[in-house]
């Protein structure tokens, strides 16, 4: 009986060896690609790391909960080839930018300004995706002259329909947020062993939905998952966005003049849906695009939606 427990024991440990060493190997992987391909300014609203990728139209991409730099430039490849600049921040709290004690929207939007004036960019379309958008709204409130266009995709933002919370958060994503987006060994855990349960909370988009998308769609899905690695860098910037998309007070939204895009996915579990239609209804002028299913990343959907940005922008921001 003692021989057996021993073996047990040891076949356990080397298996715990391994698992350990893959988590090292994936970790040391993704710590390289964030610590490369981006710099940190000095501006008068503090460091700011950022990323400039392409040449044409310039764009501020804007990421989303859980993103960087390096998300927006994943998600920005369409754009690339179509003829656009991407300038890429990290937002407060993300990777290399760190929080000021002033981590509103507003102050964010500000530090938007003051990395275009470190850039010497005068005017830019904005694009904010998802916990983006607050502050690409604000930006275009507070600097319209700068903002020649605005698109807003999948965007945290104020709705009636909402009762005061800015967006739906089930309990499992609830779950995920304080006790999995805060450790780089457990998101990586359940990236490999439950990642359509990652899919459902942190991407709110229905499993069916994942599981009828294409083998491609899949592997985006999958390679975006991977990409919120360390999340340990991004922490900071998650609880940020926690407080500052968990109860958002309706906008000034009549001052923003930019050509305005709004985009959004019916059953995306985020309630994105009614914040867009709400946020088009009070800006005027703006477009509304929807699709009934894809989720808060759009599955499916994704060369039709950059391609649609693509065109409002190239023919917005003149």
């Amino acid at each position: 009986m003692r021989i057996a427990l021993a073996i047990v024991t040891a076949v356990l440990a080397a298996a715990a060896a391994l698992v350990w060493r893959s988590h090292a190997a994936d970790m040391a992987t993704a710590r390289a690609r964030v610590a490369s391909g981006s710099q940190v300014v000095s501006t008068p609203c503090g460091p700011i790391e950022y990323a400039v990728a392409g040449s044409g139209t310039p764009l501020l991409l804007i990421h989303g909960a859980g993103g960087g730099f390096d998300q927006s430039l994943q998600f920005g490849q369409r754009l690339l080839q179509a003829g656009v600049q991407i300038v890429a921040p990290s937002r407060f709290g993300y990777l290399r930018t760190p929080a000021p004690p002033d981590t509103s929207a507003q102050a964010q939007a500000d530090a938007h300004a003051c990395l275009l004036d470190t850039l010497g960019i005068q005017r830019v379309a904005v694009l904010g995706a998802s916990a983006g958008a607050p502050s690409a709204m604000q930006f275009c409130i507070r600097h319209p002259q700068r903002c020649s266009a605005l698109v807003l995709l999948v965007p945290a933002a104020h709705s009636p329909a909402h009762a005061g919370q800015t967006m739906k958060v089930p309990p499992s994503l609830q779950f995920v947020a304080e006790h999995i987006l805060t450790s780089d060994f457990a998101l990586w855990t359940l990236t490999k062993t439950r990642p359509k349960l990652l899919v459902r909370t942190m991407f709110a988009t229905p499993v069916e939905v994942f599981d009828a998308a294409s083998a491609p769609e899949q592997a985006r899905a999958l390679a975006a998952l991977d990409a919120v690695q360390p999340v340990s860098q991004r922490a900071a910037g998650l609880l940020i966005d926690t407080q500052i998309t968990s109860t958002l007070p309706r906008y000034e939204l009549e001052r923003i003049v930019a050509p305005t895009l709004l985009i959004s996915l019916e059953d995306d579990l985020y309630g994105t849906f009614e914040n867009a239609r709400y946020t088009a209804q009070q800006v005027r002028g703006a477009k509304f695009v929807s699709y009934p299913s894809g989720g808060h990343v759009w599955l499916g959907h994704d060369e039709a939606v950059w391609r649609e940005v693509a065109g409002f922008v190239g023919t917005s921001a003149r």
